[in-house]
């Protein structure tokens, strides 16, 4: 899954074609460069009509937050609207489910990067790349890198080519313009070829195919440097007909280039497919742009999860201390606390080697989805209501349902969902240990205040006496 850094240049106003561009290139990544092999593998070929209707049901989500952004910008966006939709618990709760849903991201990119650099090292343990990607990145971060963001810029284009690569080759295998190629081409006609695991197997896979439109919640949040953001809605129109018209005719050529039971969770299905006696080179091409393109989102992923963190700290929603930066500049602390995130998810690949990449990114496309939720229902009340908005609410309310209650009919997805409700669990009980030590602040203030309030109002009597309340003894000044 791929996210857009986030990091604003300055006042720079956007013209909405130029937001389209930045989703487009930001959300493409290893949610679809990886995620959609496992797609594919559960659901089959049907798994086309689930990244049309997760497109639906994103589009609905970023209309909703773009509305709430046109009509009140916040540079919180979706955890300021929360806030003011439901109170204080619930800005809480967004921010720390957003949190955990990077966290979970990162985890889920580094055990794809380790996947793609052991296509050309397969006997290096998954442990030891995810270390290492984990470890450039947090350096990156750490010091700040100002040249990032036109970093982020290049590389973007560069999945944006691989992409078309792809499809201008694949179309070439296809016509036998180049030949020697592994599979025979197959379209699946059949019932039976589209559905080979019937309608719960695509189900089951509807979680993977949101979860490679996962990033339009950071694009919401750079809605508010659009020069005119009412046109916020068009800018998510446009960008999500782009990423479903390209997810989609890439996997069909995928999944008529290989046979069904080639697709693993072990390589990207764009790697497979490209295998040709003629074009050698070219999955090792293809390979090293999806680690360079990897490598980039999980490191955007990393800034957001540390900005995250700095807010939640700097308005109390977190321990202050997290909001520190050593030398006013590196935020150090912040970064601890994620690392500690990294290193459970290099153990994760250390200790299940071969199921970590499918739990990580269920919990995470989940933790994401939870996310979204609260997007749509702080939309309920913060925009006018009406019959439309309702429909289009309720509607991705039940999409977003239905990709989380599909994971529990599949074994490789079951575990993520648990992982999921425990730390859903564990924000709850935060959250209510938080807010109740708030309230006593509160109220403890409110006496505080009251009292003083009372002392000031207190004037001498006239010549010169003073008293003090409950048995002190009265006394006259002299004179």
């Amino acid at each position: 899954m791929g996210k857009s850094s986030g990091n604003a240049q300055g006042k720079q106003q956007l013209k909405w074609w130029q937001l389209t561009l930045l989703g487009v290139a930001g959300t493409i990544g290893t949610g679809y460069f990886l995620g959609s092999s496992l797609a594919i593998s559960i659901g089959g070929p049907a798994v086309l009509i689930a990244y049309l209707l997760a497109a639906a049901g994103t589009y609905v989500v970023f209309d909703a937050l773009a509305r709430m952004t046109a009509k009140q910008p916040e540079q919180g966006s979706f955890r300021s609207y929360a806030k003011k939709a439901f109170g204080n618990w619930a800005g809480f709760g967004s921010g720390w489910i957003y949190w955990f849903s990077e966290l979970l991201i990162m985890g889920s990119q580094l055990s794809a990067l380790a996947i793609f650099a052991r296509f050309w090292f397969p006997a290096v343990p998954m442990w030891v790349f995810a270390a290492g990607f984990g470890l450039a990145g947090l350096v990156i971060v750490f010091f700040g890198n100002k040249g990032f963001d036109r970093v982020e810029n290049v590389l973007a284009v560069v999945k944006l080519a691989a992409m078309v690569m792809f499809l201008v080759l694949a179309v070439a295998l296809l016509a036998g313009w180049i030949g020697g190629g592994k599979y025979t081409p197959r379209l699946p006609l059949s019932g039976q070829a589209l559905f080979p695991a019937g309608t719960v197997g695509l189900w089951s896979a509807f979680i993977f195919a949101f979860y490679a439109y996962g990033g339009i919640e950071v694009l919401g949040i750079m809605s508010y440097r659009l020069k005119q953001p009412e046109e916020a809605p068009k800018a998510g129109k446009v960008m999500l007909i782009t990423l479903a018209a390209l997810y989609v005719v890439s996997i069909g050529l995928a999944v008529t280039m290989v046979p069904l039971k080639a697709f693993n969770p072990e390589e990207s299905p764009f790697v497979l497919a490209l295998r040709s006696d003629r074009l050698a080179f070219v999955p090792h091409l293809f390979n090293g742009v999806l680690i360079t393109a990897g490598f980039s989102t999980m490191t955007a992923s990393l800034y957001a999860v540390t900005s995250m963190m700095i807010t939640l700290a700097q308005e109390g929603d977190a321990p202050r201390l997290f909001a520190r930066k050593w030398k006013k500049k590196y935020p150090l602390l912040a970064l601890s606390l994620i690392l500690c995130g990294l290193v459970a998810a290099v153990l994760l690949s250390l200790l299940l080697p071969g199921k970590v990449y499918e739990y990580i990114t269920t919990a995470a496309g989940i933790m994401l989805l939870y996310n979204w939720a609260f997007i749509l229902l702080s939309s309920g009340k913060l925009l006018e209501s009406s019959g439309l908005n309702s429909f289009k609410r309720w509607s991705g309310l039940t999409l977003i349902a239905a990709a989380i209650s599909g994971t529990l009919f599949h074994k490789l997805s079951r575990p993520g969902f648990f992982i999921s409700l425990i730390l859903v669990a564990l924000i709850a009980v935060c959250d209510f240990i938080v807010q109740r030590v708030r309230k006593k602040k509160q109220a403890a203030s409110r006496v505080e205040q009251g009292g003083q309030k009372e002392t000031a109002e207190l004037q001498p009597l006239p010549g010169g006496l003073t008293f003090r309340i409950k048995g002190i003894r009265l006394r006259r000044s002299k004179g």
